[in-house]
């Protein structure tokens, strides 16, 4: 199976590296220049102490058609409407397509791509990009994937020879629960984190920290009324504990200056919330906060 991964951060080049080793890999990249130091130097794959380089194709997004039996898309929910706009201009139509993002903003995206099957994943394997062509593999966790339109043929095929090279993928029957799951936990952790620049463990061993994630949680559960929010609470440390010396994906991208995926995030359940007629306080003052913080880093005015 011939496979295309849209986008070269630290999802796309830790499943670069991983599904090379069943499959033939191109990696479309956003700049030309790092699809050349990745075709010259292959990918560094970072486990610990130990190093492995794999070599992949790779080429600049443009150069996309979408020939591929499955493409992964894992570039950042900001990044999607550009690279949606790519796909009008194609002149096949995609067989299968993967959408790797947080948070929940872009399944209204999805809707109108001409693709004969379509498919949204959450990642829960800690990853970070430490150059170009390097990433570190910080903890191994679910690979969670639903159908959103078509049929789950393609898919469960890909899964099956996953599982034979210890990159599981866990097929669900329900994307949108699956997605919310993975929502909660962004929605709590990632903006917290982000605003008091600490660890994700802080948040359950500071006691202050720790009642505001509670506060948060809550108005979280109230605005997607969920049924079981002692569960879900439960793996909100959970995770806490398990990548207690992790610093979010959201705390590292304001320290880089780059946007944040925000808007996919409490975004959404600010959107839903205005749906529901609910208030949301917290959440709406969090969101503030870290566009605020954006802005700051970013030098946007």
């Amino acid at each position: 199976m011939k496979i295309g991964i849209i986008g070269a951060g630290s999802i796309g080049l830790l499943f670069a590296s991983y599904l090379s080793k069943a499959f033939s890999i191109t990696l479309y990249t956003k700049t030309s220049e790092q699809a050349e130091e990745i075709n010259q130097k292959g990918i560094i794959l970072q486990e610990g102490s130990t190093k492995s380089r794999v070599r992949v194709r790779a080429f600049p997004v443009s150069k996309w058609t979408g020939i591929e039996e499955l493409t992964i898309i894992a570039v950042k929910q900001y990044q999607l409407d550009s690279i949606i706009n790519h796909f009008t201009n194609l002149e096949c139509i995609p067989q299968n397509l993967l959408f790797l993002q947080n948070g929940m903003g872009h399944l209204k995206l999805l809707e109108n791509i001409p693709a004969a099957n379509i498919f949204v994943g959450s990642v829960e394997h800690g990853a970070s990009k430490v150059n170009t062509y390097t990433v570190s593999h910080n903890g191994k966790g679910a690979i969670n994937v639903a159908l959103f339109k078509g049929e789950d043929g393609s898919i469960k095929e890909f899964a099956s020879v996953c599982a034979t090279i210890n990159y599981p993928i866990t097929l669900k029957d329900d994307y949108y629960n699956m997605l919310v799951n993975k929502l909660i936990a962004n929605a709590v952790i990632n903006p917290l984190t982000a605003i008091l620049q600490v660890k994700n463990g802080e948040l359950i061993t500071n006691i202050f920290y720790f009642a505001a994630v509670k506060k948060l949680f809550l108005e979280i559960s109230y605005i997607l009324n969920l049924e079981n929010p002692i569960s879900k609470f439960r793996t909100i440390i959970r995770i806490c504990r398990k990548t207690a010396e992790n610093r979010s994906s959201m705390l590292k991208d304001l320290d880089a200056g780059r946007r944040t995926e925000i808007d996919a995030i409490l975004g959404f359940l600010l959107d839903e919330a205005a749906i529901q007629q609910k208030t949301a306080i917290n959440i709406e003052s969090y969101y503030y906060l870290i566009k605020g913080k954006e802005q700051v880093r970013r030098g946007v005015n």
